[in-house]
């Protein structure tokens, strides 16, 4: 049954024109199938999986989703080969069939409807930051005009730190001083600057 098994799932697959042939590889698979041999599911599996891929992603939009509705789709099959009819139809349009009917049950159940309603928490987070995150133009509200009273010292280092982004220990590095002396050049900066707003 290997390699003749084979080429007649692929025969089946692939849409052999010739009706004979495939009437009767159809009819041997599923006898195959009917003796729940694991070799027999595999090959199948090889056969007709991205076929019944493609039909379940036409109506499942996730991949990841549609992979394990297919999965399911396939412990149907095995489960149920014995309610395959022959004089029904092509074994392709059974399994279709149940692929379809699993990817519709996947989508009126609880679980689609959960995953509907609940956001991604990164676009979620994204939309609330940005919905409360404040930008404040310094050159329109004089803090730079404000800053002059400080000593140049004091200048370099609140400019580095407020209006290009460094950090005490980058502040630090650039300007070779001790980390100590950034931390209370700031300091004194900031009661200097307090003075005007009290």
């Amino acid at each position: 049954m290997d390699r003749t098994c084979d080429h007649k799932i692929m025969v089946i697959a692939n849409g052999d024109k010739s009706p004979g042939r495939k009437d009767c590889a159809e009819l041997e698979i599923v006898g195959e199938l009917k003796k729940q041999t694991e070799l027999s599911f595999n090959k199948l599996y090889l056969g007709y999986a991205s076929l019944l891929l493609g039909v379940i992603l036409k109506l499942v939009p996730s991949r990841e989703v549609a992979e394990d509705i297919l999965q399911e789709t396939f412990i149907k099959i095995w489960k149920s080969i014995d309610q395959y009819d022959a004089d029904k139809g092509r074994l392709f349009t059974w399994m279709s069939c149940l692929a379809r009917n699993t990817a519709k049950d996947y989508l009126k159940g609880k679980n689609f409807a959960k995953s509907i309603k609940n956001d991604d928490i990164d676009s979620v987070y994204t939309q609330v930051n940005n919905s409360h995150y404040c930008r404040y133009n310094t050159d329109i509200i004089g803090i730079r005009e404000l800053i002059a009273v400080l000593s140049d010292s004091q200048k370099q280092i609140l400019n580095l730190i407020y209006f290009q982004g460094y950090t005490q220990v980058e502040v630090s590095d650039e300007l070779h001083i001790p980390l100590g002396t950034v931390k209370s050049k700031i300091r004194i900066a900031v009661k200097v600057l307090r003075c005007y707003f009290e």
